[in-house]
């Protein structure tokens, strides 16, 4: 296994409950190190580009909205196998289905207010890491 470096997204419905904190720990606890991570508030344009990927999918008006309704903390999470790390972390994306112990476990109020975003794979993880943050922003 290599380091590697992940994206991570804090959502809306997270930082709303003042849970960054918690979540960060989180990361930390499973050995992903926080390298950049900033608060800030999407515009409307921004949600659409950042999840254009989903631009034909019934849910993306809904989840660009909801992702402009509060701030958001986007971070580069690094660590031995970050991307999977970070995933296993997460849990599932319901609520419902995620392991015991997982931030979707314990803080996720929905399937679609399921409070992080993390990339799935290594070519992923660098767009979303280069659509928030400058190299001079990456520090390690």
């Amino acid at each position: 296994m290599a380091i590697q470096r992940t994206f991570s997204i804090i959502k809306p419905d997270a930082t709303k409950r003042n849970l960054t904190g918690a979540i960060a720990a989180k990361f930390e606890e499973a050995g992903l190190r926080i390298v950049a991570s900033k608060r800030i508030q999407l515009t409307l344009a921004q949600a659409q580009t950042f999840y254009g990927v989903h631009s034909e999918r019934p849910f993306f008006g809904e989840l660009c909205e909801f992702m402009i309704s509060e701030p958001i903390v986007v971070q580069v999470l690094e660590g031995e196998d970050a991307i999977a790390k970070n995933r296993e972390v997460m849990g599932a994306t319901n609520p419902a289905d995620a392991a015991e112990g997982t931030i979707r476990k314990e803080f996720a109020l929905s399937i679609g207010e399921n409070s992080v975003h993390g990339s799935d794979a290594p070519e992923t993880a660098a767009e979303e890491i280069a659509f928030f943050f400058s190299g001079l922003e990456l520090v390690g």
